[in-house]
C-alpha cells in the first residue's frame, strides 16, 4: 500500500470542516485520511459544456488540498455519460451531443480544470477505456443490481415522475453507468455538488455488490450567484467563468451580494477561518464597510486565476470607472467605415441600435430593447455629458466622436476613420 504523511489536526479540520456539505461516511472518511494510505480521489465530470465557472472550483480546491497531502486525483472524463445526459436537478432531459462534440468540450474544460488541480498529480480517464468493451450482457447484468423504484427515489426523478413527465430509460442509466465508473478505477472517496448525492451513492452502493471496499461520499456545497439568490449557472447569467478576463472577473466578483460574501470566502480562498470569523464580527457588527472585504475577495480570487499584476490593474479599473465614473483608457472604437461596409451606417451617421448591435454591447434586437428601456443606455458627446437613451429613442442617430455607454463598464467610441 503506497502510504502518505501522517495528517495534521489542522489539516483535518480543515479537510471536513471548510467548503464542505456533507461527507458519507464522515467517520469511515477521517479513519482513512489518519490510515496513511495514499487515497483514489475521484472526480467525474459530462463534458456537455466546455467552461468551467467558480460554482465548480469549489470541489476542485478541495481536490488540490488534498494533492498537496499526498492523495492522487483521478478525473473520469464522461465521453459515454455526456451522449446520455444528466438532468441533475432539471426538469427536462439534457440536449445530446456527438462523441466529436464532447472530445471538444473536454479539452477545453480539462484546460480550465488544471488552473486549479495539480496536473502533475493528478491521472485523466476516459471513460470509452472501459464502457467500450461493454456488450450488452454486461449492460443487463448492472441493471439487474437495482430497481426502478430505487432510481425512482432520486429527487428529479421522483418530481418528474409525480408530475407525469417523461423520464428516458437512459436517463435511468446514467447514475448506474457513472457509478461503474467508481469500480472500474477502484475510487476511496468520489466528490460532487449536493445535487449529486444520489449518483455518488449508488456508486457506493455497487462497489459493495462487487466486493471493493465502498467509496466515500464527497458533498461539496453550491454556490450561489452572483444574483445572490439561485446557484451560479451560466444559464441564468449569474456565473463568474475561470476564463474570465481579470477586470471583467474582478468586477462580477464585486457584485457578490453582501450576505454571500463569507461563503465565497470560505469557498474560494485561503483566508484563515479564525480571521474569517472576524470579518464577520466586524460585517454583523457595522464597523466594517462591506465594500472593504468584497475588494479582497475580488482581488484574491482575480488573483488565483491571474496574476498580482493583473489584479491590481482590475482593482484599479474598478476604482477609476466604476466608483470614481471616470472613462477607462482602453475603450473599443468602430468606424463609420466599417459600419457602412455592414450596410447599417448612412452617410456620417448610424442608429444607437444599429451601433450596439454592431458593436457587440448587445446579442440581440430583444435585448437592445431591453437594455433601453431599463435605462442602461448613455450617449456621451465629445464635451463629456452623459445624456441617457431611452426606449423611444433608439433611433437616435449617432456622430464620430460619439461615445456610446451600455451599463457600467461597456463602452464603444464612433469614430470617422
Amino acid at each position: 500500500m503506497t502510504t502518505v504523511p501522517s495528517i495534521s489536526p489542522e489539516d483535518l479540520e480543515s479537510v471536513i470542516t471548510r467548503g464542505v456539505s456533507e461527507i458519507i461516511s464522515r467517520d469511515e472518511f477521517i479513519r482513512l485520511l489518519q490510515s496513511g494510505k495514499k487515497l483514489r480521489l475521484k472526480m467525474g465530470f459530462d463534458p456537455s459544456r466546455p467552461d468551467i465557472h467558480l460554482g465548480h472550483v469549489v470541489g476542485l480546491r478541495k481536490l488540490r488540498a488534498l494533492q498537496e497531502l499526498g492523495h492522487q486525483v483521478i478525473l473520469i472524463v464522461g465521453d459515454w455519460t455526456a451522449q446520455i445526459g444528466d438532468p441533475s436537478g432539471q426538469s427536462a432531459t439534457r440536449t445530446v451531443l456527438s462523441h466529436e462534440q464532447v472530445l471538444e468540450n473536454a479539452q477545453s474544460y480539462l484546460r480550465q480544470f488544471f488552473k486549479v488541480v495539480d496536473e502533475s498529480r493528478a491521472e485523466v480517464i476516459y471513460q470509452s477505456e472501459w464502457f467500450g468493451k461493454f456488450d450488452l450482457a454486461k449492460i443487463i447484468e448492472l441493471t439487474g443490481r437495482f430497481t426502478v423504484a430505487q432510481f425512482l427515489q432520486r429527487a428529479d426523478f421522483a418530481a418528474r415522475f409525480a408530475d407525469q413527465k417523461p423520464i428516458a430509460i437512459t436517463e435511468l442509466l446514467y447514475p448506474l453507468l457513472q457509478a461503474y465508473d467508481s469500480v472500474a478505477i477502484e475510487s476511496d472517496v468520489e466528490f460532487g455538488g449536493t445535487d449529486q448525492m444520489f449518483n455518488l451513492l449508488v456508486g457506493r452502493e455497487l462497489q459493495g455488490m462487487m466486493g471493493q471496499t465502498p467509496q466515500q461520499c464527497f458533498m461539496m456545497p453550491i454556490l450561489v450567484g452572483t444574483d445572490g439568490v439561485q446557484k451560479m449557472s451560466k444559464t441564468l447569467g449569474n456565473y463568474v467563468a475561470v476564463d474570465e478576463p481579470p477586470v471583467d472577473m474582478y468586477g462580477k466578483l464585486m457584485r457578490v451580494s453582501d450576505d454571500q460574501i463569507m461563503s465565497y470566502f470560505e469557498y474560494l480562498t485561503d483566508v484563515p477561518m479564525a480571521e474569517l470569523a472576524d470579518i464577520t464580527n466586524d460585517l454583523e457588527s457595522n464597523t466594517l464597510n462591506p465594500m472593504e472585504p468584497k475588494k479582497r475577495l475580488a482581488w484574491n480570487v482575480t488573483n488565483q486565476f491571474h496574476n498580482s499584476e493583473a489584479a491590481d490593474a482590475a482593482q484599479a479599473h474598478f476604482e477609476r470607472v466604476v466608483q470614481g465614473g471616470d472613462l477607462p483608457t482602453d475603450i473599443p472604437e468602430i468606424s463609420m467605415a466599417e459600419l457602412r461596409s455592414q450596410g447599417v451606417a448612412g452617410g456620417n451617421e448610424v442608429r444607437v441600435d444599429d451601433l450596439m448591435l454592431a458593436a457587440g454591447l448587445a446579442p440581440s434586437k430583444a435585448q437592445v430593447k431591453r437594455l433601453l428601456s431599463q435605462g442602461a443606455v448613455e450617449r456621451i458627446s465629445q464635451g463629456g455629458n452623459p445624456q441617457p437613451v431611452t426606449g423611444g429613442e433608439a433611433g437616435h442617430m449617432l456622430q464620430p466622436g460619439d461615445l456610446l455607454k451600455v451599463g457600467k463598464r461597456r463602452f464603444v467610441r464612433l469614430m470617422d476613420a
